[in-house]
């Protein structure tokens, strides 16, 4: 199967009188992040993390700061855009895990709520979310959130039959390895995928118990 890991990081400076979304949720907070857009450290991250795991370059190749179409603009918007490189390149997430990194406000009694929102934004099940948090002890960051992003993207055309894992698992002796080629030879001889001699097992049936 085909994976791919992204690492999304991204920081706000808090700023009074500015409205405080983090993961899509509205706070009750004196002070907002301040940013171009709507400063949502947590959806900024997690962005990043999905354009780097196809390799499509970060938020600001498609959403410079200095361009006044973003100003104030949803990230949830950021987020689609994301899903759209990730889907395009033929991914879809697997699971994604995230830390924030902020004194205030405390995240762990919303923390189920931010899962289910960023589940709802990525499509996903919540249980494929993960959502930390941890206070910036010694850093000297009380005015500052930051937000740690990592996602496993998995290929939606990678799926490896069962037949091939059953085979893979198949012990390789040289009678089961001459049978392989022979299959493959009748294959090609009577353009048949399921043609082929039937194999032999690889252990004794009548001696299992």
């Amino acid at each position: 199967m085909n994976m791919r890991i992204g690492l999304g990081w991204d920081s706000h400076a808090f700023k009074p009188g500015v409205p405080l979304r983090i993961g899509g949720v509205a706070f009750d907070h004196p002070a907002g992040l301040a940013g171009h857009s709507d400063g949502d450290v947590l959806l900024h991250a997690i962005t990043d993390a999905l354009l780097g795991a196809v390799a499509a370059g970060d938020i600001g190749t498609f959403f410079p700061p200095g361009d006044p179409r973003w100003k104030d603009a949803d990230s949830a918007l950021f987020l689609r855009t994301a899903l759209e490189e990730v889907q395009n390149a033929g991914f879809r997430i697997a699971n994604v895990d995230t830390t924030l990194v902020l004194a205030a406000p405390k995240i762990g009694p919303v923390a189920e709520k931010l899962r289910e929102r960023v589940a709802e934004l990525l499509g996903i099940s919540p249980r494929a979310v993960g959502i930390k948090a941890k206070t910036p002890e010694g850093l000297d960051q009380d005015d500052v959130a930051v937000a740690h992003a990592v996602v496993l993207l998995e290929s939606l055309d990678g799926q490896e039959s069962a037949a091939q894992l059953t085979a893979a698992a198949e012990p390789q002796t040289e009678e089961s390895t001459a049978q392989t080629r022979m299959d493959d030879v009748v294959r090609k001889l009577v353009g048949d995928s399921n043609a082929g001699p039937v194999r032999k097992p690889a252990f004794n049936t009548d001696d299992i118990t």
